[in-house]
């Protein structure tokens, strides 16, 4: 999980080196003064006033020093860890980009976005205390013992004493915390969540008059999230009286004992020495304190580790084959027996025993009850699942053995969800082709109907597209994404349920626009209104994830029993005396 991590590193790898090596040199010049000022005492008591500049000047080239050093430090270890934080959250960003819509699913868009902030900057904690804490503490542990050591043979057991003590206190808080910890970062996909569906739905909130029951919810997750935080808190909390208990205590038998061995005539000792040992024993325990911080810092920020390595870990199951068709001849389409299911878990297919052909050019029109896997069928396409059993072909080669950006350049889907980016019109037309020009996007707006409250703006193809597109109705988002999709050129255009919103005026437009403009496109349209469909080439019925007939509309009106009664609600309605009038 680690060289998973640090392949995050990239530039950052020599901040990431030179940090530990300048807080090598700070600690080293901070052992070093407790143990020069003990000299500096000694040149005092005998009037080497030689010594004592020496001594003095020593002391304050190693502050200075010592200063420098963590300044530096300060400024590579920042720069180590925000890099190393930017390129983690590209790297995710970069992988959850190539996931087909099998990997999207095992993940919650709400656990995506805590994963890609609030673990990231948990785990930039952790790496930035590892660089530049986790290195200083233990060092000074280390020296600072040594030192001691040196100036005293006996004084210095004081800390064998108060360390276990501070250590055995540490470990219980630890204990204790990290079972909260643990459990808060799952809360935070709850609240992630919360949010993320109030602020969508806001409309719909408003409308059904709900925002009482929404507080309440949010609430809930709130108020849940801050008493777990306040639990590990209070117990972390305790960690300051045990540390300054410790502390406390080391220097009061320090200066106890020391004393009494002073009076009792210890030569080696004198109250430089006692000063010096006064130091080392708070830098001691400031680094036992630290490191226990260190050691919760980590441990909180493994689960972090542990998501985001499940983003990074997690492999596309949709790739392109070694040696991949770079063209697609035509928009001929052809299923092959094809079955479809979710999961390899799941208990029965979606789709099930699917045989149809499709020419190119031909218009080909969808229908069925909502779950009748319309939408499912046409995602196969353009390979945005794979099929379970079967074959699919497109301009008669399976789909598998295409590059997928070349079969996914050629296959233009308008999603029932209309999604427009925020900039300006130009923009996101450009989606559909990043080369293409203005006169290309006039057409394109043309043929989806969408030129004329385009054009007639003051600002025409710069008129600005809020987030969602939310300055445009639901038709008009409609017809701008239909229209980003003409813009692609493609063999194969799908529209899934994309008129919905468009009134029938419109709808006939539309129609009739594909089949002048488009002739050797092939153009499948699912959709709830017979209307959209009736003028297709033929027409797919579809239940339960069967084909349950496929015809031209006079076929099917007389020979299928779903798409007559499907006609019949739409277009007429029964009179006063029961019988069966023309709307």
């Amino acid at each position: 999980m680690i060289k998973k991590l640090l392949k995050s590193l990239r530039e950052y790898k020599k901040e990431t080196i030179i940090t530990p090596l300048l807080m090598v040199l700070e600690v080293a010049m901070e052992v070093a003064i407790p143990y020069i000022l003990t000299l500096f005492g000694e040149a005092i008591e005998k009037a080497n006033s030689n010594g004592m500049i020496l001594y003095g000047s020593l002391m304050v080239g190693a502050s200075i020093i010592s200063l420098i050093a963590g300044m530096l430090g300060g400024k590579y270890c920042a720069k180590a860890s925000t890099g190393f934080a930017k390129n983690l959250r590209h790297d995710m960003f970069a992988n959850v980009q190539k996931f087909s819509f099998s990997n999207i699913d095992k993940f919650s868009s709400s656990s995506l976005v805590t994963r890609l902030t609030t673990d990231v900057s948990s785990v930039q904690m952790a790496f930035m205390m590892v660089i530049r804490t986790a290195i200083r503490s233990p060092l000074m542990l280390i020296f600072s013992i040594v030192m001691s050591f040196s100036k005293h043979p006996t004084l210095p057991a004081i800390f064998f004493v108060t360390a276990p003590v501070l250590t055995f206190g540490i470990i219980l808080i630890i204990k204790n915390a990290m079972p909260i910890f643990k459990r808060v970062f799952k809360r935070y996909d709850n609240l992630n969540e919360s949010i993320q569906e109030n602020v969508k739905g806001m409309r719909v909130v408003k409308a059904y008059v709900r925002e009482d029951y929404e507080t309440e919810k949010f609430s809930t997750v709130s108020t849940s999230l801050s008493k777990d935080f306040i639990k590990a808190e209070r117990i972390l909390a305790l960690n300051g009286p045990i540390m300054q208990f410790c502390l406390q205590g080391a220097l009061i038998a320090i200066a106890l004992i020391g004393s009494r061995l002073m009076l009792n005539g210890d030569s080696s000792l004198s109250v430089w020495v006692i000063q010096s040992m006064l130091t080392y024993s708070l830098q001691i325990l400031m680094s036992l304190q630290m490191l226990s911080m260190i050691f919760v810092m980590l441990t909180m920020s493994g689960e972090s580790a542990r998501r985001i390595v499940e983003v990074l870990d997690e492999k596309t199951d949709l790739t392109s084959p070694e040696n991949a068709i770079k063209t697609v001849s035509s928009g001929d389409i052809s299923f092959e027996n094809v079955s479809f299911r979710y999961s390899s878990h799941a208990q029965r297919n979606v789709l099930d025993g699917i045989n149809l052909s499709i020419s190119s050019g031909e218009t080909v029109g969808i229908i069925g009850a909502t779950g009748s896997s319309k939408s499912t069928l046409v995602n196969l396409i353009s390979r945005l699942y794979d099929v379970t059993e079967g074959e699919l072909k497109v301009g008669g080669i399976n789909v598998k053995e295409y590059d997928l950006e070349v079969l996914r350049d050629n296959v233009s889907v308008v999603l029932q969800k209309n999604v427009l980016f925020s900039g300006t019109v130009r923009e996101n037309m450009k989606w559909g082709d990043k080369n293409a020009t203005d006169e290309e996007i006039i057409k394109a707006l043309k043929i989806a109907q969408a030129y004329d409250f385009i054009m007639s703006s003051s600002d025409g193809l710069d008129k600005e597209v809020e987030q969602g597109g939310a300055n445009f109705s639901g038709g008009q988002k409609q017809r701008l994404c239909i229209a980003r999709a003409l813009v692609k050129k493609p063999k194969i255009l799908i529209l899934d349920d994309s008129t919905s919103a468009v009134d029938m005026k419109t709808d006939a437009l539309l129609r009739k626009a594909f089949k002048e403009e488009l002739p050797s496109v092939t153009k499948i349209i699912i959709a709830q209104r017979i209307a959209s469909v009736q003028d297709s080439d033929k027409i797919v019925v579809l239940d339960g994830g069967k084909i349950n007939a496929v015809g031209t509309h006079s076929e099917l009106i007389k020979n299928n029993e779903i798409y007559k009664e499907v006609y019949y609600s739409q277009n007429k309605v029964e009179n006063n005396d029961g019988e069966v009038a023309s709307l």
